[in-house]
């Protein structure tokens, strides 16, 4: 799509009006119980497309979702609309089909326990997701810090994924050798090591994915 006039055109749902029936609302993830509390619309210059704006209230929390959708302008009888809705529910249930399935299981664990606010398990978790992919890049050592220095001398690791590595290492030990009397994870210090996995599970398999599929596309279109 180039165009928001384009929305709804091409592909979408079967109906010329939208179905509350569809939309989850973010903050209970009650889904189909929402009233109209604001309707705009924008209708395209020398044409019959429009944009509608709708502002729906949760029925069960009283929360407002953002609606934008638009019905395809010569759909037929049947009719075809297409939506974008803000806020969305934040949901982890798949990881990237690239990644090898035992990282991306923490990974999941992680992102959803940082979601339910289990600051020491997220931590913990991505730490799990990051030796998993350091073995998985046949890192040797006795421990972690040996394994992310392995990589480094090799020169998988670059010296600031190196220090990334260490941060998700030193963040999740605490979790993963507790002691008596230890504090709880900080929130901020998980919502950093997820990000940082985040970051070295991008360069560690997106980036070398998404290079292999340029490569064969320009291969397969001489």
């Amino acid at each position: 799509m180039t165009s928001w006039w384009e929305l709804g055109e091409n592909r979408g749902n079967i109906g010329s009006k939208l179905s509350y029936r569809e939309i989850t609302c973010p903050f209970c993830e009650e889904s189909g119980n929402f009233k109209l509390a604001y309707h705009a619309e924008k209708k395209k210059p020398n044409d019959s497309k429009v944009l509608n704006f709708d502002t729906l209230e949760c029925g069960n929390c009283k929360g407002y979702v953002m609606v934008l959708w638009s019905a395809n302008t010569y759909a037929g009888r049947t009719g075809l609309y297409a939506y974008k809705v803000l806020p969305w529910p934040i949901k982890y249930n798949n990881y990237p089909s690239h990644w090898p399935e035992e990282i991306g299981r923490f990974w999941l664990q992680a992102k959803r326990n940082l979601k339910d606010e289990n600051w020491d398990a997220s931590a913990l978790m991505a730490r799990s997701s990051l030796q998993i992919a350091l073995r998985d890049q046949q890192a040797k050592g006795q421990n972690l810090k040996q394994e992310i220095d392995d990589l480094s001398d090799k020169g998988i690791l670059p010296p600031i994924m190196k220090e990334w590595s260490d941060n998700i290492r030193e963040l999740g030990n605490e979790s993963a050798h507790p002691k008596p009397g230890q504090p709880a994870t900080d929130p901020k210090d998980a919502q950093d090591v997820v990000q940082f996995l985040d970051f070295l599970l991008e360069y560690l398999y997106t980036l070398p994915h998404n290079i292999k599929q340029y490569r064969n596309r320009n291969t397969n279109d001489r």
